[in-house]
């Protein structure tokens, strides 16, 4: 695995992103090798010019040691594309974010994300419809995923927090800023119960251009994104393309044909980009996440050793293949194989075929503390 540093190296460098990174890895075979080659190296495995000279300037010009001290008294965390915390979910869009900056925890129960997003300029209906919507979601151990705006995402965040349960909040700045700036105690609650995530480096203002691409990691972050409020230009619609991009679910809460906000979402309605949605429980049946409750349960007491722990924290209401597995957990083949046997018969897991795995939807009683 490559080290960290390398990673936040080429983070640090304007014009290069996760297309670019992975011709380099492609290229080289990782990134430390990228990091010090030549110039005629790395033109050869396909820099532009521009991208080359950024790169030569800013590795002739930074410390990397003194940046990952930097981050580490920021009290933020870094989270590689190889590190097997990354989060599973982002890991299957096309080009996921090479690196994240993380402020607060990720769990592995965050596999089980919903997205909420919506307009900044949210009517007393859609906080109404955002807090009673979210509120049930936390309670049923459903992690909300939003981008700290204000309007609907501010209040899906705080009806997560209020409700118990675990929110991430996605920027289009550095961790270290918080935009707007009214929401601050906001994210320090965040980063209590959950995580200020971004893939842009500490120090990072808060431009428009930054937020569209933001919007990919809430919906890649989730099985299914939310969208309360919103007219036809408003910019949540840009996360719900995304999720059609990626492959996921997509949901919208229907509105008042007179009210301006409501146009976007009854559109998209109409349209069958996004299902029609009035409580909680139409996303938790549509993603079969009725039972998430007794499976954060069983992911807390049934693992016996080291082996089956480490299995279970990649282990989901979403089928994963043995192979990856393996690849994630860094554990021998044949001992994720006798493992995965062992807890299958046990009630833990279940094979759903192709030998992918989910995490079970019943355990048996025996095996309950």
């Amino acid at each position: 695995m490559t080290d960290a540093r390398y990673w936040l190296g080429f983070s640090l460098v304007p014009q290069i992103g996760p297309v670019k990174v992975q011709r380099l890895r492609q290229h080289f075979g990782d990134l430390q090798t990228a990091w010090h080659a030549s110039a005629f190296d790395l033109h050869a495995a396909g820099l532009d010019q521009r991208a080359l000279e950024n790169l030569l300037t800013t590795r002739k010009h930074i410390n990397l040691e003194a940046e990952l001290e930097k981050i580490a008294r920021a009290g933020v965390h870094l989270l590689t594309l190889d590190d097997p915390a990354y989060p599973r979910l982002l890991k299957q869009i096309d080009y996921p974010p090479f690196l994240l900056y993380v402020k607060g925890e990720l769990l592995p129960e965050d596999d089980w994300a919903i997205a909420v997003v919506g307009t900044r300029r949210a009517t007393t209906y859609g906080r109404q419809v955002t807090r009673t919507i979210v509120t049930d979601l936390a309670r049923s151990h459903v992690t909300i995923v939003s981008g700290l705006a204000r309007g609907i995402d501010a209040e899906a965040h705080h009806a997560a927090l209020d409700a118990g349960g675990r929110t991430l909040a996605v920027l289009g700045c550095g961790v270290d800023i918080v935009y707007p700036p009214e929401h601050k105690k906001l994210a320090e609650r965040i980063v209590t119960a959950g995580a200020l995530i971004s893939e842009y480096p500490l120090g990072t203002q808060p431009e428009a251009g930054n937020f569209p691409p933001r919007n990919r990691i809430i919906s890649g972050l989730s099985l299914g994104t939310l969208i309360v409020e919103g007219d036809n230009a408003t910019g949540a619609r840009i996360t719900i393309e995304y999720a059609l991009e990626q492959g996921r679910e997509t949901f919208a809460v229907p509105g008042s044909i007179f009210q301006r906000t409501s146009q976007g979402t009854n559109g998209m309605i109409q349209r069958g980009e996004a299902k029609l949605v009035t409580c909680a429980r139409d996303i938790l049946e549509e993603l079969n996440l009725t039972m998430v409750e007794q499976h954060h349960a069983a992911r807390v007491a049934l693992p016996e050793n080291e082996t089956e722990s480490a299995l279970f924290k990649h282990l989901s209401a979403e089928p994963i293949h043995i192979d990856d597995l393996t690849r994630v957990t860094q554990l021998p083949a044949a001992t994720v194989a006798s493992a995965l046997t062992l807890m299958e018969l046990k009630g833990m897991v279940r094979q759903v075929g192709g030998m992918n795995y989910v995490v079970a939807r019943e355990a048996s009683a025996e095996y309950h503390t």
